[in-house]
């Protein structure tokens, strides 16, 4: 999408940056009640650990995890699981940075929330969220909401300029889609990879196409991250409709403009992300099963 005008929340050069690189930091779309409101909800969600033994549709849990001792490593779907994210989805200053980014008619197509708590929070493998969820066109993001200042120190988001507008790399690994990308069998430099930082409030943008991961957080502070997934309303999954969505829920799932039955479809490179993993529930549980590991034995740079 090209614009003329850049609406309030985001610059021509913040839009810029993103067409370049594939990702872009916009500072202060939060304000200091939001995020204060948003982690009162957030340890409303991670209550719901205490006594659990295993996952649940909500609730992902940490190795090490006891139900006396609970340790959460996401929160699944809380735009659909708690009115606060509901209505943070929905704030105009979000709304008008994607409205830059994406065009006018916009859908939340998913949200998570990565907890990566101090000392024990889990890596990320580099991989591509296309890989996941390819579409017909490519006009779809995550915005990343830092609910704590994400530091050098704490696990943050890496991303490799300009990598979406390259391939789709291989995800399978002996026959089976495991969530991540070989780092010795494709030909990129990880070591240049930008380190996405800022204080809370922030939010991160990067493209579904660009190369992204994140060390472990071996740091005394949380790195809390909220991940709203946002697709331009004409740009549909070519997996179709998740399974047991009605059409009623489909429609409910957009958050600015209006919703259109004709996709539009252009010249994108996809690997479709079957046959399916042998481990499911979250990108960690697939990832749980990766031979070759990077972070595994590297850190954050």
């Amino acid at each position: 999408m090209s614009s003329s005008h850049a609406p309030k929340g985001i610059s021509e050069t913040d839009i810029a940056t993103y067409r370049e690189k594939g990702f872009v930091v916009v500072a202060d779309i939060f304000s200091t009640d939001d995020i204060n409101r948003m982690r009162q909800a957030l340890d409303e969600l991670t209550a719901l650990a205490d006594g659990l033994s295993d996952h649940t549709d909500i609730i992902d849990l940490e190795p090490g995890h006891s139900p006396d001792a609970p340790r959460v490593r996401r929160i699944k779907e809380p735009f659909r699981n708690h009115a606060v994210f509901t209505e943070m989805g929905h704030k105009p200053a979000l709304i008008a940075a994607l409205t830059g980014l994406l065009g006018p008619d916009l859908r939340m197509h998913g949200s998570k929330i990565n907890l990566k708590s101090a000392d024990y929070g889990s890596a990320v493998e580099w991989h591509q969220d296309w890989a996941f969820y390819p579409h017909t066109n490519d006009d779809v993001l995550a915005v990343g909401v830092m609910l704590d200042d994400m530091t050098p120190e704490n696990g943050p988001l890496l991303c490799l300029a300009g990598s979406h507008t390259g391939p789709t790399f291989d995800h399978h690994q002996d026959g089976h889609f495991v969530g991540a990308m070989d780092p010795e069998s494709c030909d990129l430099d990880f070591s240049e990879a930008d380190m996405i930082t800022g204080s809370a409030g922030s939010c991160s943008f990067h493209h579904v196409r660009s190369v992204h991961g994140s060390a472990g957080n071996t740091s005394d502070s949380d790195r809390r991250l909220l991940l709203f997934q946002v697709a331009a309303a004409d740009a549909w999954d070519l997996r179709g409709l998740a399974a047991g969505e009605s059409w009623e829920d489909y429609e409910k799932t957009m958050i600015a403009g209006t919703l259109g039955i004709e996709p539009r479809l252009e010249r994108v490179p996809v690997r479709l992300p079957y046959p399916g993993p042998l481990k499911t529930g979250s990108i960690y549980e697939s990832q749980s099963l990766v031979h070759n590991k990077f972070f595994g034995t590297q850190k954050a740079s």
